[in-house]
C-alpha cells in the first residue's frame, strides 16, 4: 500500500475502500473483512450511512490489529454543532467498537460547522480523533474554516473522477496543504465509463480493469481515493493499482475526458441545501 502525508504528519493510505449504501447486515461485513484481507487499510464510513455498527463488526471479524488500519467516519448536517458533533463521535465510536478515528470530516458544508469543528478540535486533543477534515467543502469554505480555527483540516473530500476533474480546486487543495480525496472515482457508473473508448484502450494496453486505470489515474495525481464494491473480485481488483504507471501520453487522454459535470448535485445550489437539511442520521444519506 502507498501513503501520502497530510499536514499534521499522519499518513494515509492512497486507495480506500468507502461503504455509502453497504447496509445488508450479513453482506457489509463480509464486504468489510474481504477489503481487508485484499489489502485495504483505509475505510470509509459515515454517520448518515446507517452503517457504522456493520463497518465495526467486519473489522472485528477480520481481527486485523487497529493500528494497521486507517478509519473515517463523517458528521452529518442534523449533527452539527458544538453539542450535537461531541455526541456523535462518541456514538460513532461506540457503534464501530473503536478507541479512537484515524480520520473524522465534516460531511457537508451546510450548518454550525464552526461549533462542530470546535467540538472535533476537543476530541483530537483528547485522542479519540488523530486528523481533522471536510466534506464537499468548496474551496473558499475551506480556506475560512482553516484562517479562522487552530487546526487545518487535512482533508477535503470531493467528488473527483474522469467526468468531474476538479483540477482548479486539487491545485488549491495542494498549494494550500490540504490533501484531495476522491469520492464517486467511477463517476458511479454514469455514461457508462465502463465501456469508454479511451478508458478501455488504456486500460487493455496495461493488461488492467477500466476502474483500475481510473483509480491509478488519480493516484498519479495525487489523491486520496474511496471505492465501494460488494463483490470480492472486484475489491481485490479495485486495491491492485501500485504494479503500473500511466504514460503522461495516457494522462493527457484521460484530462481530455473532463466534463466539469458531476454525477452529484451542486452543493452550492440552494435547492442541494434543503434536500440534504431533510435527511437525518436515523435515515439512509446521501455523499
Amino acid at each position: 500500500m502507498e501513503f501520502f502525508e497530510l499536514n499534521d504528519g499522519n499518513k494515509m493510505p492512497a486507495v480506500g475502500f468507502g461503504t455509502y449504501k453497504l447496509t445488508d447486515p450479513v453482506e457489509t461485513p463480509k464486504a468489510v473483512d474481504a477489503a481487508i484481507n485484499a489489502g485495504y487499510r483505509l475505510i470509509d464510513t459515515a454517520r448518515v450511512y446507517s452503517n457504522e455498527s456493520l463497518v465495526g463488526q467486519g473489522i472485528k471479524q477480520n481481527g486485523i490489529p487497529r493500528d494497521q488500519l486507517f478509519l473515517t467516519s463523517k458528521v452529518w448536517i442534523s449533527d452539527n454543532g458544538y453539542e450535537n458533533t461531541k455526541k456523535a463521535i462518541d456514538e460513532s465510536l461506540k457503534a464501530l467498537q473503536l478507541d479512537y478515528l484515524d480520520l473524522y470530516l465534516i460531511h457537508q458544508p451546510y450548518g454550525d460547522n464552526y461549533g462542530s469543528w470546535r467540538a472535533m478540535e476537543e476530541a483530537q486533543t483528547a485522542g479519540k480523533i488523530k486528523s481533522l477534515g471536510v466534506s464537499n467543502f468548496p474551496d473558499y469554505q475551506i480556506t475560512d474554516l482553516a484562517q479562522f480555527n487552530k487546526v487545518k483540516p487535512a482533508i477535503n473530500q470531493i467528488e473527483i473522477n474522469p467526468w468531474n476533474q476538479e483540477q482548479a480546486s486539487v491545485d488549491y487543495l495542494k498549494g494550500y496543504g490540504i490533501q484531495p480525496e476522491a469520492w464517486a472515482p467511477f463517476a458511479q457508473g454514469y455514461d457508462h465509463i465502463f465501456t469508454n473508448p479511451t478508458l478501455k484502450q488504456i486500460a487493455d494496453a496495461h493488461n488492467k480493469g477500466v476502474g483500475q486505470v481510473m483509480l491509478r489515474w488519480l493516484f498519479q495525481r495525487g489523491i486520496v481515493s474511496i471505492a465501494k464494491s460488494a463483490k470480492p473480485e472486484r475489491i481485490k481488483e479495485n486495491v491492485d493499482i501500485f504494479d503500473f504507471t500511466l504514460s503522461d501520453a495516457e494522462m493527457k487522454q484521460i484530462a481530455a475526458l473532463d466534463r466539469k459535470e458531476g454525477v452529484s448535485a451542486d452543493h452550492t445550489d440552494p435547492k442541494t441545501v434543503l434536500r440534504l437539511s431533510q435527511y437525518t442520521t436515523n435515515l439512509n444519506g446521501l455523499d
